[in-house]
């Protein structure tokens, strides 16, 4: 998550460096550049993820199973942080964006760009994907519909428009939202029919509370981080492990944009005002408890790891290494300089500094 930030505050040196080579049509509002690249790789993800699903739904299981839509939103998330990473950070959750506003690794005033844009990504992936699963005159009828789905906001067109598509034939011609032949779920997220709202609330923010806290300890660059160059591919490893290990009660939708928008989408594209009804009111509950298991989950791993890891010892040329934590032995304190976590330099030592030898202020140091 830190490397996310950089990336979205670059350093003055490589402002300097950057509009030398940049091209004439290059976008250089950066508020524009982040807002694009979000979107851009937040709509990768959810074109694999839906298309995972709706493949497996629509092809009756001939074309995968629950592992497959784990393997597409895995393989999806990292291949979006391949396409934004270096430039928005490739959040492509509302929950991630607000954990790290909360703990100051994100301007606020950039909190309503990255939203929009993930809302906005999510739902034209929902509209291509539907699109995608046309029948016969598929070619055709794509921007008619992108268009129709436009205009049915502001009631300008009547909500029939009739395509046949692989969606309408496993639905024998009704959208329906729950059932065995419910289409429904291929955009958003339902609850099983054991799932009450109560507990389903407890696992949404469980399992975003999981995310976040092992995304800000693959981001920790002094605990165990992902290795360099691997980082898209793990946090790809751990939304297929989320899917896997606590995906069966709701899906695992764990991000508020990714459930919402497509979500709007089904009721302006047919599916009516039921996908808001459906599980008693189920909707609201995958929008509200990602974002606070999201800062749960971050500020759990600040309290009882990235809070505490020991001081940087360094020398006055600025060399140093972390502190040894021994609770049993108390360590001497010479004329070195402690910085602290924020990198602020401090004197850490409880009085006065201890003037010692030549050789033994050598020895301390080396």
């Amino acid at each position: 998550m830190k490397d996310s930030v950089e990336s979205v505050e670059p350093r003055e040196d490589q402002q300097e460096r950057g509009h030398r080579s940049r091209p004439m049509a290059c976008l250089r509002h950066r508020l524009i550049r982040v807002g694009l690249a979000e979107a851009l790789c937040t709509y990768v993800m959810m074109v694999f993820g839906l298309g995972s699903v709706a493949q497996v739904v629509t092809g009756h299981g001939a074309f995968g199973q629950y592992l497959s839509i784990n393997i597409g939103f895995g393989l999806g998330v990292t291949m979006g942080v391949h396409v934004g990473g270096s430039v928005s950070g490739a959040h492509m959750n509302a929950a991630v964006s607000l954990a790290m506003c909360v703990f100051g690794r994100l301007a606020w005033k950039m909190l309503p760009v990255y939203v929009f844009a993930q809302f906005l990504g999510s739902f034209l992936a929902a509209v291509t994907i539907y699109t995608v699963f046309n029948g016969k005159d598929r070619c055709s009828h794509s921007l008619l519909y992108c268009c129709w789905i436009i205009c049915s906001w502001i009631e300008l067109l009547p909500s029939t428009l009739s395509i046949t598509d692989a969606i309408y034939d496993f639905g024998g011609g009704n959208l329906t939202t729950t059932g065995a032949k419910a289409t429904a779920g291929i955009f958003a997220t339902y609850p099983a029919p054991y799932l009450s709202l109560q507990s389903g609330f407890i696992d949404q923010v469980l399992g975003t509370a999981m995310l976040l806290l092992c995304l800000t300890a693959l981001s920790d660059q002094r605990n165990k981080p992902a290795a360099r160059g691997s980082e898209s591919v793990m946090v790809g490893l751990l939304v297929m492990l989320i899917g896997v290990s606590l995906g069966s009660n709701s899906g695992y939708p764990i991000n508020p944009t990714r459930d919402l928008a497509p979500r709007l989408f089904t009721a302006v594209a047919g599916w009516g005002h039921e996908v808001f009804r459906a599980g008693n009111g189920w909707w609201w509950v995958p929008v509200v408890a990602p974002l606070l298991g999201g800062v749960m989950g971050a500020g759990l791993y600040k309290a009882l790891i990235e809070l505490h890891h020991p001081a940087i010892v360094c020398d006055q040329n600025g060399h140093g290494e972390q502190e040894e934590m021994d609770p049993l032995e108390k360590q001497s304190h010479a004329d070195v300089c402690v910085r602290d976590t924020s990198g602020e330099m401090c004197d850490s030592s409880p009085g006065p500094l201890l003037r010692l030898s030549e050789r033994e202020e050598a020895k301390y140091i080396s």
